[in-house]
């Protein structure tokens, strides 16, 4: 059993395992390559990194907190997670692919503003949506799912400007 750290967000107490790794100054090749193998095999949830100033013991340290995930046939938790993922670029027309691009760029930039993941504030699937519907007004923003008051009106100024960028109507099979 992996040590686990517990931790208190939004009213819930979470628990989440953790390794730490310590990579030295000198001699760094196999604790790095260690550490990074470690990473490619599981969900990192954050990565804490501090310099532990010893002179020529000197060395990075690491924690880092992860997910666990049960393993797949093939033996890989990651391969679980990729098969889940939706490919907008295979659902979505060029164009409504370029414009869901920027929708996507546009969250992020908001949420590096306000300190939150971009999931907090909107979904990959609500920006589809918004790209599929042609969205145009708040009461457009509001149809959809998980969308609400706060939201559009926190929001629907910037996301309303990339979605009218859009050169053509939507085919009317389209139309909700």
């Amino acid at each position: 059993m992996p040590p686990l750290a517990l931790f208190f967000r939004c009213g819930l107490f979470i628990i989440i395992p953790f390794r730490i790794f310590l990579i030295p100054v000198l001699y760094s090749d196999e604790a790095t390559e260690e550490l990074n193998a470690f990473i490619a095999g599981h969900r990192v949830a954050h990565i804490e990194r501090k310099w532990i100033d010893q002179g020529a013991q000197s060395a990075y340290v690491f924690c880092v907190e992860y997910v666990l995930a049960s393993p797949t046939r093939d033996g890989n938790p990651r391969s679980q997670l990729s098969r889940n993922q939706i490919d907008y670029k295979t659902i979505l027309s060029p164009d409504e692919f370029t414009i869901f691009s920027l929708l996507r760029e546009l969250r992020k930039e908001l949420s590096q503003q306000q300190g939150v993941p971009v999931f907090a504030l909107f979904s990959n699937e609500q920006l589809a949506q918004m790209v599929q519907r042609r969205c145009a007004s708040k009461a457009d923003l509001l149809g959809i799912e998980g969308i609400g008051e706060a939201k559009v009106e926190k929001y629907s100024e910037k996301l309303l400007a990339t979605l009218s960028k859009f050169k053509s109507p939507p085919p009317s099979s389209e139309l909700p």
